[in-house]
């Protein structure tokens, strides 16, 4: 097909691709390079090109995103302290997925899906199993095109999916799908941080929550092993505050509010959180400053 016919053909689909591999994959720029190594191929296709282009340009990124997992789970076993994706801050819609099959039974919601929290429990799963359960219990794409994808059979791909759906329903965290629920816990997180009260951010903590912190060994100070209780968490976290002036404000972060950190006008550090009811379970703090280039601080004079 001509480049015009392409271009304008892909972009219908380019945010569903990179809500797709940006779940596979956990960053936004290996998502990104997935995406446009997807185009170079649907632009070398053939006259009349493919008939379902979003189908076949789905399979194609998966595919792209199979092969980037096996060397980025390598590069990853020597990072320092906790790995957690690249947080989404501006236009989280952009990256937002359609499924392409009917709902199989416990589907993971789209939401859900894209949860910093989530993603870091698909990166215990194997890159195989992580690709045919994003295409299957998010995607509700059938065994047999998954299959295409991975190289397996269709008992074996239902193998895979059975596995990472277990994994994953065994170390999920626990959800509230209630939007306002989650955003007056955050807020009422902020709020306690804000006055410097142990005992008030020990309030709207879960009993078993845990935190996260990712400085990728580049910010000194940074917990290299998650921190768990109530008690443990507030008085790091205020700890933590004390020494620093960074501001936090609530902000949309992968799909749900989170807070955004700026400190003489840069964003060094972006909050993202589970909760359950009304208390935080967990809470993923990413500060490693290659993660947060792809963040816009806030412009002068926007409310908080």
């Amino acid at each position: 097909m001509d480049a015009s016919t392409a271009a304008t053909e892909f972009e219908g689909h380019r945010a569903h691709l990179l809500g797709v591999a940006y779940r596979m994959l956990g960053t936004r720029t290996d998502a990104e390079d997935a995406v446009q190594e997807a185009y170079l191929r649907f632009a070398r296709a053939t006259d009349p090109g493919p008939r379902d282009p979003r189908a076949w340009l789905t399979t194609v990124v998966a595919r792209i995103c199979l092969d980037e997992l096996g060397s980025a789970r390598a590069r990853r076993e020597n990072y320092v302290g906790p790995w957690l994706p690249e947080p989404l801050v501006d236009a989280p819609r952009d990256f937002a997925v359609a499924a392409l099959g009917p709902d199989p039974e416990d589907r993971v919601t789209l939401d859900e899906s894209v949860s910093l929290a989530m993603l870091v429990v698909l990166e215990s799963l194997s890159p195989a199993e992580r690709t045919a359960f994003v295409l299957h219990d998010v995607l509700g794409l059938p065994y047999g095109e998954i299959s295409t994808v991975v190289g397996r059979g269709e008992a074996a791909c239902r193998q895979l999916v059975a596995r990472a759906r277990a994994h994953a329903h065994e170390r999920a965290p626990r959800f509230t799908a209630d939007r306002a629920q989650h955003a007056g816990a955050v807020t009422a997180f902020l709020t306690a941080c804000s006055h410097g009260s142990v005992e008030e951010l020990v309030r709207v903590l879960d009993p078993a929550a845990v935190l996260r912190s990712d400085g990728g060994g580049l910010v000194p100070g940074v917990a290299r092993r998650p921190v768990t209780g109530p008690d443990n968490i507030a008085r790091l976290l205020l700890g933590v505050a004390a020494k620093h002036d960074a501001i936090p404000y609530l902000h949309p972060v992968n799909d749900a509010t989170g807070l955004v950190f700026e400190a003489g006008g840069t964003v060094v550090g972006v909050m993202a959180f589970a909760v359950a009811g009304t208390l935080i379970t967990e809470i993923d703090f990413v500060v490693n400053p290659e993660k947060l280039r792809g963040v816009t601080r806030r412009r002068s004079g926007e409310s908080a």
